[in-house]
């Protein structure tokens, strides 16, 4: 089962919206500020977004658990 970069990107883009919901939502109910909470949020985001990208591209090299 291959997959094409268009579609781990895709589905990193989708991740990362969930994500930049849920970490504001916290950051922001803990801290009640919305600076800080957008900050934070962009720069883990952001972050994240690109690490994601790479995992799923170097998962698709292991042979591992394939059938």
């Amino acid at each position: 089962m291959n997959s094409t970069k268009q579609r781990s990107l895709a589905k990193s883009i989708t991740w990362r919206l969930i994500a930049v919901f849920s970490t504001f939502a916290i950051i922001y109910f803990m801290t009640g500020d919305t600076m800080f909470a957008t900050s934070v949020t962009i720069v883990s985001n952001v972050i994240n977004f690109i690490l994601y990208y790479i995992h799923e591209r170097v998962w698709l090299t292991v042979k591992w658990g394939r059938s």
